[in-house]
């Protein structure tokens, strides 16, 4: 190892800490978990049992203290577009089988190093394109329009105009209840986000998601007392099965039509593309999770394919979402002050019971609340802030990213990918067209000592080598990264080498940096 990691401490020693992140996970996974289905055009009850099967499953499995799993926005563009292509929801359950078998195969490959060999401008890109259009798709629920208007929207036509189009028919047939509840339920969001909310520490605990579903719920009923033809009525209500039992819950689950295996490649290339977003999003969430954990303990990346892989293959057979590690879930189980894997299994359990025992309650939540809080999570994922970065950045950054958010826009999610890449990829051959070597070692006079130098043009190809050579350096090791002779150095290395400098001293490492920029490093 390159240095020592703290151990966890035996999980009976930290439940007292435990327990009550658990609870604020759960607070904010249940109206997201509801969300994403509503986003992803499935039955809301799909994203409570994939968030029940990332708390009680996927936790144990993967090596990660700190993350949890659960439906995720960045899935909810394929997800409508997938059962819209396979034509069922159960059969595009089969594609979320697959997908996990996959991502299985690719962790018994030891195949985790996968996200480093894909440039933050991309991901960066696809995650900015899936905002976008999460933001165009809710407004309709947001404004109280009827859910049909999303059934015939192809993912894979024109995804713009078909989301304008909707929002132009649901302006047409406003709902005042549900408008007036989604106004208020953003109004108070956005007031949660600020600054001077987050220093009263029982505001920094309560999500403000879980305030604005009471909230939506207490102003509906309001208005059926004050104002009837305003309130909104079930249509426009959450509507989550009765499961009195297990004959119920056997009637309420949604099981894969397995027949569609043998009705061409569609559902084939739908899983590939699941899995290799699912991967990505998770690996991504895990690295960030790993940043801020105070105990700087490192999550195994192959394991966390496995544990993804394994988390899928059961949500595909239970009628759930596809789900993956989850940063907004992760983070605010860490800054509830988790100390373990067992936050992330009591947030299940607990969505579990609320599942079993809360649906009367459930049901009464306002879908324009939940249109509220996506339009918030959108916001986030192409917020501006992160165009004028990577403008920032070069044009080497920038072009790929703005090229992969409009190619997805303008096609689908892997089209729009591959396109990013290929420019992404046309940049990188051009700073390497005189690049032989990707650094070599000089001897030092000074014994314990280790000399690199960076080649001529340094790229994210170099990523992975560069962060696992730096990873095997012993305690106690002097080593100097020198980029004396480097002309360019890519972004994405840049911040692997920032990353290592941030956590060097607290493994044990001396690290000097020659000829070697810092930058300021950021996730999405």
């Amino acid at each position: 190892m390159a240095a020592n990691v703290p151990q966890p401490r035996a999980m009976g020693s930290t439940l007292s800490k435990d327990l009550p992140a658990g609870l604020v996970v759960f607070l904010v996974a249940l109206p997201l978990c509801l969300g994403i289905s509503l986003a992803s055009g499935a039955p809301l009850l799909s994203g409570l049992i994939a968030g029940v099967i990332g708390g009680l499953v996927v936790s144990w499995i993967s090596g990660s203290q700190l993350s949890v799993s659960g439906p995720a926005a960045g899935l909810t563009t394929i997800v409508l577009g997938g059962i819209q292509k396979m034509g069922s929801y159960e059969a595009f359950l089969v594609a979320v089988v697959l997908a996990g078998v996959m991502q299985f195969v690719l962790g018994l490959l030891k195949a985790g190093v996968i996200g480093m060999y894909f440039p933050t401008s991309v991901i960066r890109g696809m995650l900015a394109a899936i905002g976008v259009i999460l933001l165009m798709k809710q407004i309709p629920h947001f404004l109280g329009g009827d859910e049909d208007f999303f059934k015939d929207l192809d993912l894979f036509e024109s995804e713009f105009v078909g989301a304008l189009d909707k929002i132009q028919r649901a302006a047409s047939r406003l709902q005042p209840g549900a408008m007036l509840i989604g106004l208020i339920s953003l109004s108070v969001l956005l007031l949660w986000e600020q600054s001077y909310m987050k220093r009263v520490p029982v505001l920094k605990l309560l999500p403000g998601a879980l305030v604005v579903v009471l909230a939506a719920i207490g102003m509906n009923q309001l208005l059926g007392a004050l104002r009837p033809e305003w309130q909104v009525q079930t249509a426009h209500l959450v509507n989550l099965p009765s499961i009195s039992g297990l004959d119920d819950l056997s009637k309420v689950l949604r099981f894969p039509d397995w027949s569609v295996l043998t009705k061409g490649p569609g559902v084939y290339l739908l899983a590939a593309t699941i899995a290799a977003v699912a991967s990505l999003e998770s690996l991504l969430s895990v690295e960030a999770v790993d940043k801020l954990d105070p105990q700087k303990r490192r999550t195994p990346t192959s394991r966390e394919l496995l544990a993804q892989g394994t988390g899928n293959t059961l949500s595909g057979l239970l009628g759930g979402l596809p789900l993956t590690a989850v940063i907004v879930r992760s983070s605010a189980n860490l800054n509830a002050g988790a100390q373990s894997r067992l936050s992330a299994f009591i947030h299940g359990v607990l969505l579990l019971l609320a599942v079993l025992f809360l649906e009367d309650v459930l049901n009464l939540i306002p879908l324009s609340a939940l249109a509220a809080v996506l339009l918030l999570v959108g916001y986030k994922l192409t917020k501006p802030a992160l165009y004028s970065g990577q403008w920032r950045l070069g044009w080497a950054q920038f072009v790929p990213f703005v090229v992969t958010v409009v190619a997805i826009l303008a096609s689908d999610l892997l089209k729009g990918v591959g396109v990013g890449l290929a420019v992404a990829a046309f940049f990188i051959l051009k700073a390497n067209a005189e690049s032989a070597l990707f650094f070599h070692y000089e001897p030092d006079h000074l014994p314990g000592t280790v000399h690199v130098k960076l080649s001529e043009h340094v790229t994210f190809l170099n990523k992975a080598a560069i962060t696992t050579t730096l990873d095997r350096f012993q305690p106690g090791t002097r080593v100097i990264l020198d980029g004396s002779d480097s002309i360019t150095i890519d972004y994405d290395v840049l911040e692997a080498i920032e990353n290592f400098r941030q956590s060097a001293a607290d493994r044990g490492v001396q690290l000097e940096l020659r000829s070697i920029p810092q930058v300021q490093v950021g996730g999405h």
